[in-house]
């Protein structure tokens, strides 16, 4: 009973804190007139309604439950998984009272994904045409993605924690464990003062450039939002053609805003307070280099090799394209430059789905099993051949990220990502059956199944053309599922069931 207040109350915190969000996105309806008989869109109604429901679910939880004790690491993970679940939940509103094309409106379900999609920062959608959609919705989607790439426990944190309320177990409870500071509460308000501080620049990058080429380059309106959903790692765009229509050094300014997103904030920390040599030499940081190097090089390869795609020996354009689409995988962003990512050949998806399962750093905002476990595991298999070839009496040194490790603290890293990695891919693997059995061959390929449940399930956002309004009921709460359980990592879903068993069985 102790552990269920405990959770009411966090997550009261956390849903007025997002009540206050949602007023924040009242100023694009002010602004661009969304709400008189002339714009046949009411945006205010909605965003009042949905602030209105956070804070009438909030204030009570919060206050009734106020003294509860602190969290411990099993609430905290209960709050986790069910805060994402509630946000957006009741996130969805606007999707589905607000015409996204003037006359339609979402049904709840597809409402219920297109939130779930932004919170989670995976930015698959149910919007064909995202230029048609109102400023209000545009915004919405990405003011979500960008709050949700940080994480909506993150920023609950950084307003209401004090020390010693169990905020690290919270933080911890959001799939976050790495701190700038002693202190959690001066973590998260510094992850957030260098989120801001690169959003800004992100944006005037952006603007600047769409100033010197306004035929190519970003409008305000549109550096804003994909500023926004660059650097959150989301995806969710404001054109139809997300950034393929935008020149090329638009387009360069994304990937390096993707990449900074997929970055880990511990490590910005480290840059920012000008100890640069710490930052170059973070392992997480190494590995993401050099695998966009190196997927970059293979895919450009494979890329060429396809003759649906008809490039003709063009190598630099082979070498744009194929760039722009793995980094926007790896970083788990899910922006486009091409306009039929479906056309390109099985190989290709397979190289941008591997990618996307892999993900970027622990502690940035991107998704994925995160750029650690895959290092862990990679030297994992490294020190277990050394030693079954070498002799038992030779000593062996366990290096991860410039730390020496004992045996047993290498092995608990290593067998700790192994069964996330393991219960990420189990999961994975329920996500492309249910796919493949509602979409079967040859209509849909094995590949495009694989590529759009690794894109659902690692927050991504890319699409082979599966994910659409009218998809199966069935598909969409698979892939719903697949975004939660990217999001959350798993064990705080685990965790949840099994209290919500622990109570049925007290209960019968």
């Amino acid at each position: 009973m102790s552990d269920l207040r405990s959770v009411l109350r966090d997550l009261g915190g956390i849903f007025i804190i997002i009540g206050f969000v949602t007023l924040v996105a009242l100023v694009v309806p002010i602004y661009f007139g969304e709400f008189s008989p002339k714009s046949n869109v009411d945006g205010i109604g909605p965003l009042l309604i949905t602030s209105a429901v956070f804070f009438g679910v909030g204030l009570p939880l919060y206050y009734t439950f106020k003294k509860a004790d602190r969290a411990d690491f099993k609430s905290a993970m209960i709050t986790a998984a069910l805060g994402w679940l509630f946000i957006s939940a009741i996130g969805s509103i606007p999707f589905w009272l607000i015409p996204y094309d003037g006359i339609s409106h979402m049904a709840p379900l597809s409402a219920f994904f297109e939130s779930m999609s932004g919170w989670t920062g995976t930015g698959l959608t149910m919007v064909a045409d995202e230029g048609a959609l109102p400023f209000t919705l545009q915004f919405w989607r990405s003011l979500i993605q960008w709050v949700g790439g940080v994480g909506v426990i993150v920023l609950t944190l950084s307003i209401l924690a004090r020390p010693g309320t169990g905020s690290f177990v919270l933080y911890k409870g959001e799939a976050r464990d790495r701190k700038t500071h002693p202190s959690i509460v001066s973590t998260v308000r510094t992850i957030w003062w260098i989120f801001l501080l690169y959003t800004v620049i992100g944006v005037v990058v952006l603007i600047a450039i769409g100033m010197m080429f306004p035929t190519s380059g970003m409008s305000v309106w549109e550096s804003l939002n994909h500023g926004m959903t660059g650097l959150a790692t989301g995806g969710f765009s404001v054109t139809a053609d997300s950034v393929a229509g935008f020149g090329t050094l638009s387009q360069i300014a994304m990937v390096v805003l993707m990449v900074v997103g997929a970055i880990a904030f511990a490590a910005h920390y480290d840059l920012l307070k000008g100890r640069v040599k710490k930052f170059l030499s973070d392992a997480q940081f190494h590995a993401i280099l050099v695998l966009i190097i190196l997927g970059v090089i293979i895919l450009t390869f494979v890329n060429l090799k396809t003759a649906a795609l008809e490039y003709n020996g063009n190598v630099l354009l082979a070498l744009k394209e194929s760039g722009f689409q793995f980094v926007s995988a790896i970083t788990c962003t899910g922006f486009t430059s091409v306009e039929n990512l479906a056309a390109w050949g099985e190989s290709a998806k397979l190289i941008l789905a591997f990618a996307m399962i892999i993900g970027g750093a622990a502690g940035s905002t991107a998704g994925g099993i995160k750029l650690y476990r895959a290092i862990l595991l990679s030297k994992g298999v490294s020190w277990r051949i050394k030693r079954a070839i070498s002799t038992p009496r030779r000593v062996f040194v366990h290096k991860f990220g410039g730390r020496s490790l004992n045996k047993d603290d290498a092995m608990d890293l290593i067998n700790e990502a192994a069964i996330i990695s393991f219960m990420w891919v189990i999961i994975l693997v329920a996500g492309i059956l249910t796919i493949s059995v509602i979409y079967p061959a040859p209509d849909v390929t094995l590949g495009d199944s694989i590529f759009e449940v690794c894109s659902a399930q690692g927050n991504v956002g890319l699409t082979t053309g599966i994910t659409e309004l009218h998809m199966s009921p069935i598909a969409k709460t698979m892939l719903i599922f697949n975004m939660w359980i990217g999001r959350l990592e798993i064990i705080p879903i685990i965790v949840l069931i099994k209290s919500m068993f622990g109570i049925r069985r007290n209960i019968l």
